[in-house]
């Protein structure tokens, strides 16, 4: 706080105080002339309302006096009279970093508690999966959604189905969140001629059962084995060490439509999952993964 501003609030608060001081002592002081019948001579509603003038009860007085006092040893205390930083020299960040600091160890405790179990253990545990689920919705509900169910606009998968890019057992997951992930699908229409795209399109929506044109994806089929399969697999049923998704099930990251299977094929597409380690840890980031399990096992 610079000079001026310190000197400006120190002003101010010594103005008020001692203007409010002086009312104080100067009310308890004060004779209000009055009739001899006690009231001040002003009425209302045609003489039936009388004012009158009373001393100011022993209770208001000392409840008000001790006010000022608190305020006065408040400033001592306290920051708040200018720069004065107060004998107890008490600050926010101080308090926050005190508080934080004991939170961290309370969790740090919880956390040790649960090393050592599975997240079949943990996801069994209340107290566990309540601590995963706030964990989730802090860091991981922006992109899959507040009930993990993923987002088709970001291309962000539902994490609570049985459909695993990269696996579903407990090292992948965790490998998952603590080291994130990079799906590429290369743009490779630049190999196909327009036609072929189309071809490989309605070929791509047959295998998941979907309204296609069968002279076409019979002829897309070809395209499709000589390059798509070498990531999606012949039969087109993905690969979990490369990231590659199944085509053949019902589960589809993005939009499925042919003109959004040509832009794909064409264009390609590129997704990231962040690495959560540093914000995480390990064990806050299994907590996460056991809510996960929790909800995919009910």
């Amino acid at each position: 706080m610079s000079t001026f501003w310190s000197l400006w609030i120190i002003v101010l608060i010594t103005f008020n105080l001692g203007l409010a001081l002086m009312l104080f002592f100067w009310g308890q002081r004060v004779k209000v002339p009055v009739l001899p019948d006690g009231t001040t001579g002003h009425i209302w509603a045609h003489g039936v309302l009388r004012e009158s003038v009373r001393k100011l009860p022993l209770w208001w007085a000392l409840f008000s006096a001790s006010m000022f006092v608190i305020g006065i040893v408040y400033f001592v205390r306290y920051p708040g009279f200018g720069a004065y930083k107060g004998t107890l020299e008490w600050t926010s960040q101080g308090e926050l970093a005190s508080d934080s600091s004991a939170n961290l160890g309370k969790l740090q405790a919880l956390l040790q508690s649960y090393e050592g179990q599975t997240l079949a253990q943990l996801a069994a545990n209340q107290e566990a999966i309540t601590i995963g689920e706030r964990l989730y919705v802090d860091n991981c509900a922006a992109c899959h959604g507040r009930n993990a169910l993923g987002n088709q606009i970001l291309g962000t998968p539902n994490l609570l189905d049985d459909d695993e890019l990269h696996g579903g057992d407990e090292t992948a997951l965790m490998a998952s969140i603590l080291n994130g992930r990079i799906g590429i699908m290369p743009p490779i229409g630049a190999a196909f001629t327009p036609e072929q795209v189309t071809a490989t399109a309605h070929y791509v929506r047959s295998l998941s059962g979907l309204e296609h044109d069968a002279a076409l994806a019979q002829t897309g089929q070809a395209t499709f084995t000589t390059i798509c399969a070498v990531c999606h697999g012949a039969e087109g049923t993905g690969n979990p060490l490369l990231g590659a998704p199944n085509l053949t099930d019902a589960i589809w990251l993005q939009a499925n439509d042919i003109a959004s299977i040509e832009n794909l094929i064409r264009n390609g597409r590129t997704s990231q999952m962040p690495a959560w380690s540093a914000r995480l840890g390990a064990p806050s980031a299994r907590l996460v993964a056991a809510w996960l399990y929790s909800r995919q096992t009910r």
